[in-house]
This record gives C-alpha cells, sequence and structure tokens, in this order.
C-alpha cells in the first residue's frame, strides 16, 4: 500500500507522548503490512512497529514495547503510532511505510517495505 505522512511529529518534553498519523492507499481485498520506522543521523533506518491490515497482527520492536501502540483504521485506512513515556533516545526522522499485498507477517527491516511517506521529525529534550 502506498502511504503519505499526514500529522504528527514536532517537539515534546521527555516523559510526553506524541501521535504520527499517515494515510495508507490499497486494495482492500488483500493483507498488507503497514509500519512505521525511525532514523538517526549516520545509523540505519530501524523499525519500531508493524501490522497487517487483516487479522491485526502486531510486531514491536523490543526496544518500545509498552511504550508505543501501532494501530490501523481500516474505514479510513489511516495509520497511527502512540509514542508514550518519550525519551531523548526516541528524538528521530518517523517515517511510514506499506507493503504489496498477500503478507501475513510483517518483518521490522526496511527492505520488506516498498512505499515510503516523507519523513516527519520527533524531537524530544530532557
Amino acid at each position: 500500500a502506498q502511504v503519505e505522512m499526514v500529522s504528527g511529529g514536532g517537539s515534546a518534553q521527555a516523559g510526553g507522548s506524541l501521535r504520527l498519523s499517515c494515510k495508507a492507499s490499497g486494495p482492500s481485498y488483500a493483507s498488507y503490512c503497514l509500519a512505521w520506522f525511525r532514523q538517526t543521523p549516520g545509523k540505519e533506518r530501524e523499525g519500531v512497529a508493524a501490522l497487517t491490515t487483516m487479522g491485526g497482527n502486531r510486531f514491536y520492536a523490543d526496544s518500545v514495547k509498552g511504550r508505543f501502540t501501532i494501530s490501523h483504521d481500516n474505514a479510513k485506512n489511516m495509520l497511527s503510532l502512540e509514542i508514550n513515556s518519550l525519551t531523548a533516545d526516541d528524538s528521530a526522522l518517523y517515517y511510514c511505510a506499506g507493503s504489496k499485498p498477500a503478507r501475513s507477517i510483517c518483518p521490522l527491516t526496511a527492505d520488506s517495505y516498498d512505499y515510503w511517506s516523507q519523513g516527519t521529525q520527533v524531537s524530544v529534550s530532557s
């Protein structure tokens, strides 16, 4: 599914929360993966959360479990990422990504995704 960043990002205090949203477009009759990645200068793009559009299987990186929640509004085809208990380590450029159809497992690796949004900056200050 193709994806487009809609809202979110910005600056926040450590301990606070942010919500990122992304609009997806893809066939409603097939399951595909939608995911969130983040990247800091000099580092590889890191997958933090993903889900299947059918079945609602969710996958999280160990580093964000319990603080990040990925969700998908099927009716609006909107993907969201809720980030709680922000830390300075969450500061990064965040991207949403979509795969081609017929997926039931969503790896958190960049090469598993075919479509990417523009990035949105999240900056956390202590």
